[in-house]
């Protein structure tokens, strides 16, 4: 069964400052075709804040581009998001996506569609 569990910098931090956050897949995989992040606050829908596929190609939510970098261990199954310059509408919590995995099964490699999501960290900035 694929599990993501993130780790890292959450918690509170002032406008302006940093933090950086990652989530490392396990499971037997042998391949992801894209990781990476999005947020939830409370009362609103989760939203994209950075996703890179294998081959290094990144997307960013308008509201973090220049800001946020989200990058990875391909070999490691860990995707990692670096926070900078950050404002108090970035407070929420942040969950780990991981899409389009092959894992090793008992008898051939399968392909699996559905993402998989970590259970998330909180963010809080205060201004």
């Amino acid at each position: 069964q694929v599990q993501l569990v993130e780790s890292g910098g959450g918690g509170l931090v002032h406008t302006g400052g940093s933090l950086r956050l990652s989530c490392t897949a396990s499971g037997n995989i042998l391949s992801i075709m894209d990781m990476g992040w999005y947020r939830q606050i409370p009362g609103d829908q989760r939203e994209l804040v950075g996703m890179m596929t294998a081959a290094g190609v990144a997307d960013y939510a308008d509201s973090v581009q220049g800001r946020f970098i989200v990058s990875r261990e391909n070999e490691n199954h860990t995707v990692f998001l670096e926070m900078n310059s950050l404002k108090p509408e970035d407070t929420a919590v942040y969950y780990c996506r991981a899409h389009g995995i092959l894992v090793q099964g008992p008898s051939a490699p399968t392909w699996t569609e559905r993402p998989f999501w970590g259970q998330g960290i909180r963010v809080t900035v205060s201004s």
